[in-house]
């Protein structure tokens, strides 16, 4: 047996297996319907990866984990993933970031999506060509839209908020409450991190037209006078 598996077996905690597939929606109809959980904390399995991160990305030793029906098992391929992504010389970020995006199918939580696209994808288009994000904010798979603006807050940390309000002005109609809260979130740091002016300026043009979850993700660092300014915007 894969030691990394083995290692993960030896964590397995059932009854927080249990809590946390009721949390993430496996049931029929849910958007984690047919998840598997074995019940490891987030903090084992960064302890797991730790030495895994220092080690160079190869694609045959991660892709098998990466594809496994187990979340656990994904979860931390992905958070190897996206260490290596961040800190990888040479060609190892593209290597990820082309893995990453030829197996979207398989990082199918919003867990999974937000804890690895920043570092994987927005850090690889950093300094290149930002179609590819408007390409999977276009599909039809909700994890690749999610991954499209979760991923545009990697531009924050260089004061570039162009990409991310042009993709959230993009979802703003998505129907997945899970995509109203990445939408608003977005916002909010946008705000948060670099231009609340810029925050407000799209919200005076599209608060009329956003879902409710998304306004109240955006504006929840503004004042009460402010907040409720926004809420009573009448609904177009």
């Amino acid at each position: 047996m894969d030691p990394r598996v083995e290692q993960l077996a030896a964590l397995a905690n059932p009854d927080h297996a249990s809590v946390l597939a009721r949390y993430f929606q496996v049931r029929p109809g849910g958007y984690g319907q047919g998840d598997v959980f074995i019940g490891i904390r987030l903090g084992d399995l960064r302890t797991v990866a730790r030495p895994y991160t220092k080690l160079e990305y190869r694609g045959a030793d991660w892709l098998p984990l990466l594809r496994s029906p187990v979340h656990e098992h994904r979860q931390l391929a992905l958070l190897v993933m996206a260490a290596r992504a961040h800190r990888g010389r040479n060609d190892e970020p593209a290597a990820i970031y082309r893995d990453y995006l030829s197996n979207t199918e398989h990082v199918n939580n919003w867990d999974l999506v937000d804890a690895s696209c920043g570092p994987i994808v927005g850090g690889f288009l950093q300094n290149r060509d930002r179609a590819p994000l408007y390409e999977l904010a276009a599909s039809a798979l909700i994890w690749e839209r999610r991954i499209a603006m979760v991923g545009s807050q990697h531009f924050l940390k260089a004061g570039e908020t162009d990409d991310l309000f042009a993709l959230a002005e993009l979802l703003l109609n998505d129907r997945h409450d899970l995509m109203h809260k990445a939408v608003g979130w977005s916002l909010r740091e946008a705000g948060k991190r670099v231009s609340r002016d810029a925050l407000r300026g799209f919200l005076d043009r599209h608060a009329a037209r956003m879902p409710r979850t998304a306004l109240r993700y955006a504006i929840e660092h503004f004042d009460e006078a402010e907040r409720q300014h926004y809420l009573r915007i009448p609904r177009e």
